[in-house]
């Protein structure tokens, strides 16, 4: 089955289940609130995180250095606030991972040394043959 049909009828089942079983340990109004404030919470969050990225990517053109870390951190802040927004438990926890500079590193780290890992095993080199065109050497005037 396609991954992204697994995660499109997946995520909501698990919010679903979760909604229902934290909602009767603290009350239908109470998981609401909870729903909320984690979200805007969470968006603010990200937004300052975002602007110390920001910055950090700034300090880094600065030095002229290419700040791939940052645009990385970046994207990933922004996915992060996405999954604060959607209301649910699982998104909120995956969100707040995203979010936390520690967790995000170490989040970062492992997908940078699998995908380099895989960049490694690609060659750098084209094979092929040559004709040189131009003109020879003994029909120089």
């Amino acid at each position: 089955m396609n991954t992204a049909l697994i995660l499109i009828i997946g995520i909501p089942l698990i919010e679903i289940y979760l909604f229902i079983k934290i909602g009767s340990q603290i009350g239908a109004f109470n998981t609401v609130l909870l729903i909320l404030t984690t979200a805007v919470a969470g968006v603010a969050y990200a937004r300052y995180e975002g602007f110390n990225t920001l910055k950090s990517g700034i300090s880094q053109l600065i030095k002229n250095e290419m700040p791939i870390y940052e645009l990385i951190s970046g994207a990933t802040l922004a996915f992060a606030a996405l999954l604060l927004i959607f209301p649910g438990f699982a998104t909120d926890l995956i969100g707040i991972l995203l979010i936390v500079p520690f967790t995000r590193r170490i989040i970062l780290g492992r997908f940078i040394k699998k995908n380099k890992y895989k960049k490694d095993k690609v060659k750098n080199y084209i094979d092929g043959e040559f004709e040189d065109l131009g003109e020879d050497d003994d029909k120089k005037i």
